[in-house]
Parts: C-alpha cells; sequence; structure tokens
C-alpha cells in the first residue's frame, strides 16, 4: 500500500472507529428525522454532508472525503472558495434581488464578459449577447425557445420546428429539455414528451441528410456528453453537423453545461474547432456559480435579432448576487495559467489510469475524456468501487452505463490527486479480492 494511503486509512479507520457507535451517529439520527419529509427522487448513501473547503468535504459524524466529483462538474474553484464567499457576504448586505422589471450592476456586467472572455477564448466568434437565468435546465430551455421563435421567423407557417438531438445526452429533466434527452429511464415515466423533436446518433455524418432538414429548426448536443459516459463527439462529425445546419437554416446548439468553462483545459469545449463549426447558442451552468444557482444562454447576432420583449423571463434569473459571484468565477476560471494547470493535471490521471488499466485490463476497458471531465470505462458496474472508495474518504460518481466519472475541482492539488488514486487503487483491490 502506498505510504500516503496508508497514512490516511489509519487516521480514517480512527475517525470511523470514533463515530460509528449508535449514539455518535448524527448521520443516522438527521436522515431518520429528515428524510420522511423529502419527496424520493435521489438515492443517497448513509452520510450526511456538513461543510466543505477546497478539494474536501466533511460529513456530521467526523468523517473527511476527498472529492472528485466536485459537485457533478459545479465547485470548479472547490468548496466555500473565500473570495466567493466574501462576495456572498458583501452583495447579501447590498442588493440580492429586484427582479429583471429593472436593471442592475451585475446583469449586464455579467453578460458583458461572457462576451469578452468567449471571444479571446477563440471560441463561438460570432457570440453577441447573453440571457441569464438559474440553472442548467433552464438554459437548454432557453436555448430550445430561441430555436422554436428563429423557425417561426424563418417559416412563418410554423412546419420549421423540430429540435433534434442525439443519443447518449442529458440536456435536463424540464420537459422541453427532457424531451432532448432521449433515454427511457428519464422520459417514460412522463410521456409522452413534447412533440417535434428527434434523435440520431453521434458521429454518423452519412445519417446527417435525413436526420436535420427543412423541418429542423434546432439542434442540440454536447461536445462531451457528460452523463452519456464521457463521450467526446468526433470533430469531423461536429464539423458536418454545422455545416449541414447552414444548408437548412437551423440553429444549432452546444450544450457546454457540463464540459465548458475550463473543464477541458480551454474555455469552452468547442474552442479548437474551426470558426464554421462554432454554435448559434452556447448554454452553461454548473461551474458558472460553483455551487450558487445561475445559468446562461450565450447568442448570435441572429438568434438575438429574432427575440422580443417579452418572449421569454426569468424572476430570479440575473439577480445581483448570482451574476456578481459569476463575474468573479468566469475572470478567474479563464485565466490561461489555470487552463495550462488542468492539462497538467489531466496528465496525472491518465497516467496512473493508463497503469490501473495495464494491472486490470479485465475490468478497465478505456479511458476516456479530456482536461479534468474523464472516465474510466469499465466492463461491470462501478458501484462496489464507488461504495468502497467512499468508506476509505473518496467520493467519485458515475456516468453512462458502467463508466466511473472524474470532474474534480479544477483547484485540486497534485498532491491531491495523487492522494485520491491511491485510494481509488485500493477501492478496486478490495473489490477484486
Amino acid at each position: 500500500m502506498p505510504a500516503s494511503l496508508r497514512c490516511y486509512s489509519q487516521a480514517q479507520a480512527a475517525v470511523q472507529e470514533a463515530t460509528t457507535t449508535p449514539q455518535a451517529s448524527d448521520a443516522a439520527a438527521t436522515i431518520k428525522r429528515d428524510v420522511p419529509f423529502m419527496v424520493a427522487t435521489y438515492s443517497r448513501p448513509p452520510i450526511v454532508l456538513e461543510r466543505g473547503e477546497g478539494s474536501w468535504l466533511y460529513d456530521v459524524d467526523g468523517r473527511r472525503y476527498l472529492d472528485f466529483t466536485a459537485g457533478i462538474a459545479v465547485n470548479s474553484l472547490g468548496h466555500c472558495d473565500a473570495e466567493l464567499s466574501q462576495i456572498i457576504a458583501h452583495q447579501a448586505s447590498t442588493l440580492i434581488h429586484a427582479s429583471n422589471l429593472y436593471h442592475n450592476q451585475w446583469t449586464g456586467a455579467l453578460s458583458r464578459l461572457l462576451v469578452k472572455k468567449t471571444r479571446e477564448s477563440g471560441a463561438m466568434q460570432n457570440v453577441e449577447s447573453v440571457f441569464i437565468c438559474n440553472s442548467g435546465s433552464e438554459a437548454n430551455e432557453g436555448a430550445i425557445k430561441f430555436a422554436r421563435k428563429v423557425g417561426k421567423a424563418v417559416d412563418p407557417s410554423g412546419a420549421k420546428h423540430e429540435i433534434v438531438s442525439f443519443h447518449g445526452a442529458f440536456h435536463g429533466r424540464t420537459m422541453g429539455s427532457l424531451s432532448a434527452t432521449p433515454n427511457p429511464k428519464y422520459q417514460q415515466p412522463f410521456a409522452p414528451m413534447l412533440p417535434g423533436f428527434k434523435y440520431g446518433n453521434t458521429n454518423d455524418i452519412a445519417a446527417l441528410a435525413d436526420l436535420v432538414t427543412d423541418k429542423t429548426c434546432g439542434v442540440i448536443i454536447e461536445p462531451i456528453q457528460g452523463e452519456g459516459g464521457v463521450q467526446e463527439v468526433d470533430q469531423d462529425f461536429l464539423i458536418a453537423l454545422a455545416k449541414r445546419c447552414r444548408e437548412v437554416g437551423s440553429v444549432l446548439i452546444y450544450d457546454e453545461i457540463q464540459c465548458g468553462l475550463s473543464r477541458t483545459g480551454s474555455l469552452w469545449a468547442h474552442g479548437h474547432l474551426p470558426v464554421e463549426a462554432h454554435p448559434d447558442i452556447l448554454t452553461t451552468a454548473k461551474a458558472l456559480g460553483n455551487g450558487f444557482p445561475i445559468g446562461a444562454v450565450l447568442v448570435n447576432a441572429h438568434v438575438r435579432d429574432m427575440i422580443q420583449v417579452g418572449d421569454h423571463g426569468t424572476t430570479f434569473g440575473g439577480n445581483p448576487l448570482a451574476c456578481r459571484l459569476a463575474h468573479n468565477i468566469v475572470t478567474r476560471l479563464a485565466d490561461p495559467a489555470l487552463q495550462q494547470e488542468v492539462l497538467a493535471k489531466n496528465a496525472i490521471f491518465t497516467r496512473r489510469f493508463t497503469d490501473l488499466q495495464a494491472k486490470y485490463p479485465d475490468l478497465i476497458k478505456e479511458i476516456r475524456g479530456r482536461g479534468l471531465m474523464l472516465g474510466l470505462q469499465l466492463t461491470q458496474d462501478p458501484s462496489p468501487i464507488v461504495n468502497a472508495a467512499r468508506d476509505m474518504g473518496l467520493l467519485v460518481i458515475t456516468a453512462g452505463t458502467n463508466t466511473l466519472r472524474f470532474v474534480p475541482p479544477l483547484t485540486i492539488t497534485e498532491a491531491e490527486i495523487t492522494q485520491g488514486l491511491d485510494i481509488l487503487e485500493a477501492a478496486i483491490s478490495e473489490t477484486r479480492s
């Protein structure tokens, strides 16, 4: 066992021994008291998190966990970042909400910054304007509505109304975004879906002519599918898809809610593509607020000019607290030095993953992803490894079918990466014995 893991395991064992007696289990008492009053939409492990700091989370029973999940790719600057905490405290005593009936100092400032940093990054070179909302699902709902509005403007008959999305995608759980998420597990309980949605397969260039037609008003795609198993879409397919959208006058939407904001080592995951493959609409959320609810829809002039007063809205979206936080976050995540660190940290992960694959070739089938959005494709259910790792003090999550997903804070240290991967290796070893 590596020395770092041995020392950590000894400390963890001492904490567990001190906190697993029934009278000391605050988690068990909290769960027993509160769960009956909560709608059961999640299956959670029996821990209750109390606080976070950097790459670490702490539960009510005194255990600590190295977090390789970052709140599902949300806490890119880590937990309870000092700058963000100060901003929250100051803005909460200044102005939190006054509604979109009035201007405030931060909605426009954030919109302007997103446009500026996006252009500077080399991504979405025709971006012009931004709509601020509260979440990723809301951002995708807005994008779908905007595409429908463009379709109506191009063809007032209403025939140009179809939205195309792709198998393996996850765009949200509201009815519009859910209708663009062709996963029976999510859709069947709420069927029928909204009309006008078509589904295709990523990387199938030959099928694009029949999939994207004169009836298509919008196409939505993740450059890297997160929930679908950290599946990167081929560059040639994205270029061909963009070309087909231009041919039929369809709006191209890139959902970068999980893969954007420097998680791949560049501000946006599509930034390496040629300009002709850039989107008309770009959606973001997750890391945009580092845990505070916020989302955004970035649009080009063609889309912007089709949207009129009253076409869309939000009560809370664009509030000064969320926007001031996001302004700080975008500024820091757009830093080239941070992006270079992401790439360096990726190298540590991939080297260790390669070693693990050589050690367990019957278990680890493939290594996928970019930057600090990574997946290990396994040949079996990863749940035992997830559970064993959690017991040892490491939080990891899954995606797709039998995929371990790694989306840690972008600020995680190299020492923490090594420590976490030592725990992961021990968890794999334990589940193999």
